[in-house]
């Protein structure tokens, strides 16, 4: 899909994003370049789970997740946090459709290999690609929650949203993802001053985390941007999303963010 892009934004982020975000959104759409949005929820899901009495729980990054927690985690991801990201760009001009990956098996998954540990989490297993697609070619920007059906229809899984997004834009046949965080993108300490790396390679990373380079809150994001490179995705940048034009500048090769590569 040449026309389309896949952008991956937490819940959290893109509430938060000023106007000239979804302005951005509502040009490239008009433009005829479609962004297919798959986002997460994870503070919203434990506020809720805190309200409603319900212990949560994470095992390696994953949220341990039984029936009550699921239910918890569709009802916030494709209730609240969908339909807030819906509104916010219809707000400004441009079409969207929020659908889970639920919806017309959209994401099948599988149980991760470690399911006796975390339990219903999955693994994405396929992505109905010509659904999206057609929402595409209706003119509408789809907006997925990530939260998968089992190949049988019967079972509904818990799916990490970097690993949704990943998946999604492989299926796709996109070869560059957006991740849109709250950072300018990955930051190095050169000559005593923080400058934004244009470009960095996986192995890279790794070597950054282990000298302490990347510290703190950036080691969970940046390790999310990697989880995006599966498949046929070769590259993710990672913006700050309050930038001006941020989406059309990262299409455009505009140098902002720090582009993710595999090799």
């Amino acid at each position: 899909m040449s026309n389309c892009f896949v952008m991956k934004c937490g819940g959290s982020t893109l509430a938060a994003l000023p106007k000239l975000f979804f302005d951005d959104l509502k040009r490239l759409q008009a433009e005829g370049i479609i962004p297919v949005i798959v986002h997460g929820g994870g503070p919203a899901i434990s506020d809720t789970l805190g309200k409603l009495g319900i212990e949560s729980e994470f095992v390696n990054g994953l949220r341990k997740t039984n029936e009550a927690v699921l239910d918890v985690v569709e009802m916030v991801l494709a209730g609240q946090i969908n339909k807030e990201i819906v509104r916010k760009i219809q707000l400004s001009g441009a079409k969207a459709l929020g659908l889970s990956g639920v919806d017309g098996h959209l994401i099948e998954a599988a149980p991760v290999a470690n399911a006796h540990e975390i339990g219903l989490v999955g693994d994405v297993t396929q992505v109905n690609a010509e659904l999206v697609q057609g929402i595409v070619a209706m003119g509408y920007i789809p907006v997925i929650a990530p939260v998968g059906i089992g190949a049988d229809g019967g079972q509904r899984y818990n799916i990490n949203a970097d690993t949704a997004a990943g998946a999604v834009a492989s299926h796709l046949g996109v070869e560059r993802m957006i991740v849109v965080t709250d950072v300018p993108g990955i930051m190095k300490t050169v000559d005593g001053e923080k400058r934004v790396l244009p470009s960095v390679t996986v192995r890279e990373i790794d070597e950054m985390i282990a000298s302490g380079e990347i510290y703190g809150g950036m080691i969970p994001k940046v390790r999310a941007a990697v989880q995006c490179i599966q498949g046929k995705v070769r590259e993710v940048v990672i913006v700050n999303g309050a930038e001006p034009e941020v989406l059309s500048r990262a299409l455009k090769d505009g140098g902002i963010g720090t582009r993710i590569v595999k090799e």
